[in-house]
């Protein structure tokens, strides 16, 4: 994962969300709202730290010292801080497709490339608004576990478009739609990455480029 930081005096904040992440990233699920509570801190904790000094440099103890929480806390549910970096890509994920679903229902897409446009605009606001989102980018293993692949969270986001498409429209069971939307999704995240490389802000035309390139990519494999 990268260690890069954003600049300091971009200081982006989240509503704590009800979601703890893949629940295969955590040692047992809280039973009680108490230890509920304390997992979202534990989760809360991670980002601003992986948002201030980087994944590398991120460590249990300070996640527990931010949260306010014993280093047993962090351990009675997390195996290590991969796995608590796991859940926290799992809940941006969530996120994610909770407003992209808020923004489809208050304004239905007039077609698929305005609803391309619409998805890699919430994705930028995703790296403007949370914490430690451009670090973990989604691009590295979130479900280590898995013994037959590696899935990334480019694969997780790509796999609850094609649910989204199946549910809305009715499409799927096509291997080269599968294959199809998680390029457009992996080159989408990379574009982005690169937009935000560019400028901390996010530049504005490599964002736009990256709608472009996608929905190309689109228009002429569907």
């Amino acid at each position: 994962m990268s260690t890069a930081t954003v600049p300091a005096a971009r200081q982006p904040t989240m509503s704590p969300v009800s979601k703890f992440g893949a629940t295969h990233s955590l040692r047992r699920l809280p039973v009680q709202e108490r230890s509920a509570a304390r997992v979202r801190r534990m989760l809360d904790a991670a980002a601003d730290l992986i948002e201030e000094v980087g994944y590398d440099r991120l460590s249990t103890t300070a996640i527990a010292q931010r949260a306010d929480v014993a280093i047993g806390s962090v351990y009675q549910f997390f195996g290590d801080k991969r796995s608590l970096a796991e859940a926290l890509s799992q809940r941006y994920i969530d996120l994610y497709f909770e407003r992209l679903a808020a923004r489809f229902d208050a304004e239905p897409p007039a077609d698929w490339r305005a609803g391309v446009e619409v998805a890699i605009d919430e994705y930028v606001q995703m790296y403007r608004t949370a914490p430690g989102f451009r670090v973990l980018h989604l691009a590295d293993a979130i479900d280590p576990g898995r013994a037959d692949a590696v899935t990334t969270g480019g694969d997780v986001i790509a796999d609850q478009i094609l649910a989204g498409l199946a549910q809305r429209f009715g499409i799927g069971g096509d291997d080269e739609l599968n294959k199809t939307v998680t390029v457009a999704v992996e080159t989408g995240q990379a574009l982005v990455r690169l937009a935000f490389r560019r400028d901390p802000e996010g530049c504005t035309a490599s964002i736009a480029e990256a709608g472009d390139v996608v929905c190309d990519y689109l228009a002429r494999r569907l």
